[in-house]
């Protein structure tokens, strides 16, 4: 009873950028007849999607018009009739290359049309536009294009930047950020290097120590190294086969609309794009929102079905709870289409991701492709900013380094592609998957991969883009670390028979990428406990070594997306060798385990009605004891 009345603390909101929702529900999707593509899309004139370079351009040109719903004070300066003023208007909506400024109907109205030198002063706060754009923007020269009153009386002013944020960000703060990421990194690669050529001439002394950390040293130097050399596949906008979308869907009531709106409103030909969205029998209001969302779409489509939202668009719901793997191979064996995106229902696709992650398929030997997933929340909480860094690092130079040998070990969960007719190949071994004579019951991403890998090439697409939501909360963020650390170790020893075979620069990495974190505990045990206990020495260098590795993917965040999120790459680091690193140990002794973590499957559910059962019985026993005395 007493655990019954404990107080729940109540769950975290996260913070989101908010876009400015378009006129139609699926602004991208080109209909029916063809008249309507992104092309007439304001703002999208001068760029021709029929080649490469103009589809580039075009995206780039959506997302420099993509408007944000914001709620920001802006100090106006400009010049009226000779004379200079100043005024306060509040921002409602902002892009890249403008804003929308708003004044109550009490105050007077100013002509901003017949001003000359205007220039807006306001902070972007952190969470109210994608990363990388949160800085105070002063003074930015701007020229007022539109001018109007609401039927409440309040003033409207459309306003132009002269240069675009990003612009006007390069000249006035990123490039001297560029600057100092570029030193810190040269000095930082220099450093390492200079410790590493220490162990070589000590070597002798300890040779297994040494021997680790000039692998370690070597590993994560050459993975930022081949991760620079990649580049993504060049978009040919004529290629375009014929792509399902699957969405396996357990209990996420809260994020599943807006997973399929993404799905569905992709600037990809309607009569090459389906979405399979399969229920693995929810206990909460997951398929309500999924019927929901699903009518919605639908009369939104009319009469003369523009979209064919009612032949591309369908859900499944298990009669009993299977698992992940099973609702993903259901989703697979209704697929119409040549290749099959998987989707998390946590997770929101970019309008081109499609268009993206399928270019790598032109090459036939190509078995599988991963996308890139950035954190949609990151400005939740310091746990979620460190996670931003994790998972830009991760995939941009991690992911792409694999990537660079065709050769990603995982194809990851949130935004993944594969070939159908190899799914289909390897599913019955994949569903009914056992590891020293445990069933694996999650680390699906990962587990397929494997089954593709070992015979086909799989790589990375950069600019196949997907947000995803992490957790916000510790006791989440440690469940899911565990879980993906078991699958890493039951995936990476199954991987380890094959790899052998692959490009020798890649082999190589993946043997070094496994043995470094499997012996890292014992590694820091011995240099931060028995070297001292043992010797009186103080690990200045070893302490100094983890500094240059946490700076190293700081500076890398820096350099690569200038973001004032980049000191979480060090905390991350920090909380990595304090709380994250000892779970290692921990995974090899229960990689058995079924139970998810992060969500209530059936498994979790058995392990909760155990854990009650014992704590009954302790009751129980506490009970009877009272009543023998």
């Amino acid at each position: 009873m007493a655990n019954d009345n404990k107080k729940k603390t109540p769950a975290m909101d996260d913070v989101l950028f908010h876009q400015k929702p378009d006129r139609r529900l699926l602004s991208y999707a080109p209909d029916v007849t063809g008249h309507r593509t992104n092309r007439d899309r304001r703002g999208r004139d001068s760029a021709n999607p029929d080649t490469g370079d103009g589809y580039i351009k075009l995206q780039q040109d959506d997302k420099n018009g993509q408007r944000y719903l914001v709620d920001y004070e802006v100090t106006v300066r400009f010049v009226l009739d000779g004379k200079k003023q100043s005024i306060k208007m509040k921002g409602e909506d902002i892009s890249t290359t403008g804003i929308l400024l708003t004044m109550p109907a009490a105050e007077e109205a100013v002509s901003l049309t017949d001003a000359t030198d205007i220039r807006l002063t306001f902070e972007i706060t952190p969470g109210s536009m994608p990363e990388g754009y949160e800085m105070m923007v002063r003074k930015i020269p701007a020229t007022c294009v539109r001018e109007a009153s609401r039927p409440d009386g309040t003033h409207i002013y459309g306003m132009q930047f002269k240069s675009t944020l990003a612009e006007f960000s390069n000249t006035h703060r990123k490039n001297y950020m560029l600057a100092v990421a570029s030193f810190f990194l040269a000095v930082i690669v220099f450093v390492i290097v200079l410790m590493r050529a220490e162990s070589v001439i000590y070597f002798q002394f300890n040779r297994w120590l040494y021997l680790y950390s000039i692998i370690a040293a070597t590993f994560l130097l050459t993975r930022y190294l081949f991760g620079s050399f990649y580049r993504p596949t060049k978009i040919d906008p004529d290629y375009t086969p014929g792509v399902t979308i699957i969405v396996p869907c357990f209990n996420e009531e809260k994020w599943i609309q807006h997973t399929i709106l993404g799905c569905i409103n992709q600037d990809y030909p309607i009569d090459k794009l389906e979405v399979i969205v399969v229920d693995d029998c929810s206990n909460d209001h997951s398929v309500d929102k999924i019927k929901e969302i699903i009518e919605r779409l639908k009369q939104s489509d009319g009469d003369q079905k523009m979209y064919r939202v009612e032949d591309r668009l369908h859900y499944y719901v298990q009669p009993v709870n299977k698992g992940k793997r099973e609702a993903m191979a259901v989703g697979a064996h209704m697929a119409k289409h040549e290749l099959l995106v998987f989707v998390d229902s946590d997770s929101f696709l970019d309008p081109y991701a499609v268009r993206n992650i399928v270019q790598p398929f032109k090459d036939k030997k190509m078995g599988g492709v991963s996308g890139r997933t950035d954190v949609a929340n990151t400005y939740t909480n310091s746990l979620t900013k460190m996670q931003a860094v994790r998972y830009y690092i991760a995939f941009r130079i991690m992911k792409a380094a694999e990537g660079y040998f065709d050769a990603v070990t995982c194809l990851s969960g949130p935004l993944s592609c594969y070939r159908k007719d190899l799914v289909l190949k390897y599913c019955d071994d994949w569903l009914n998957q056992k590891f020293l004579g445990q069933r694996a019951t999650f680390g699906d991403d990962r587990s397929m991969t494997n089954f593709i890998l070992r015979h086909h090439r799989t790589t990375y697409q950069d600019t196949a883009v997907c947000m995803t939501i992490v957790p916000n909360s510790h006791k989440m963020f440690l469940r899911q670390q565990m879980r993906w650390k078991r699958s890493w170790l039951r995936e990476s020893i199954i991987a380890a028979c094959y790899m052998w075979k692959k490009e020798p620069f890649m082999s190589l990495s993946f043997y070094m990428g496994l043995l470094v974190p499997i012996a890292a505990p014992i590694i820091v045990l011995y240099n931060l406990i028995y070297i001292p206990i043992m010797h009186r020495v103080f690990p200045l260098t070893f302490l100094v070594g983890m500094l240059m590795m946490a700076l190293l993917m700081s500076m890398a965040q820096l350099f690569l997306r200038r973001s004032t999120t980049w000191i979480f790459g060090v905390w991350f680091c920090l909380y990595y060798e304090a709380v994250l690193l000892w779970q290692m140990p921990v995974a090899w002794f229960t990689f058995w385990k079924s139970t998810w973590g992060t969500r209530l499957t059936p498994a979790d559910l058995a392990e909760l009605e155990k854990k009650k059962r014992k704590q009954q019985e302790k009751e129980a026993q506490k009970g009877k004891k009272v009543d023998d005395h």
